[in-house]
């Protein structure tokens, strides 16, 4: 099957290859041993409903710091699929078309146990404004329909930017992790 707006993030590297500080490479390893365990953990019915399903990791830091490497490593470690949203093929500026290609990525998404990687996550996860119009309304819409989307996602999320500070404090609250990724 085609999914248009997604692409298998893959790489050849090894973990030997990737150059990460202590303080991240601890953070990631955290990230896949709950990814292990997590088909294991039974959990009762009362917990079920205060844990979210899923997890949602945000990597943040300067271009060339290992964000990508590091989501391709943990998909290939857990033998898990890594998706990369392509937000060029996502984002639109028709109105109602950005939630209708969100739509098609967790749909396609639901019940596969895939990766899913926004590269450049700012430019979808970007926080909402004050409504001046129309469009900023329907641009807050969208935020918050992404937020409930993310927030209904079994899988791994995992959103990167270069610019933190520009991610909706609404997202970045629901973030299980967030790791900053320094050059070393």
């Amino acid at each position: 099957m085609i999914y248009p707006h997604l692409a298998i993030l893959d790489t050849e590297k090894s973990w030997k290859e990737l150059v990460l500080d202590k303080k991240t490479l601890t953070q990631v390893e955290e990230i896949k041993n709950r990814l292990k365990q997590s088909p294991a953990i039974n959990i009762g019915r009362t917990i079920r409903k205060k844990i979210k399903p899923g997890y949602r990791a945000l990597f943040y830091g300067a271009s060339g710091t290992g964000k990508t490497s590091t989501a391709a490593l943990i998909g290939k470690e857990l033998n898990k699929e890594v998706y990369k949203i392509d937000l060029s093929q996502v984002v639109s500026k028709y109105i109602g078309e950005t939630e209708k290609n969100l739509e098609l990525v967790f749909a396609s998404a639901k019940d596969k146990d895939w990766i899913l990687f926004f590269d450049e996550a700012d430019a979808l996860f970007g926080k909402r404004t004050d409504v001046k119009d129309a469009h900023d309304r329907y641009a807050n819409r969208e935020v918050s329909y992404l937020l409930q989307r993310m927030e209904e996602y079994r899988g791994l999320a995992i959103l990167a930017t270069n610019m933190k500070n520009n991610i909706d404090p609404a997202f970045t609250r629901r973030f299980n992790a967030i790791i900053r990724f320094k050059s070393v």
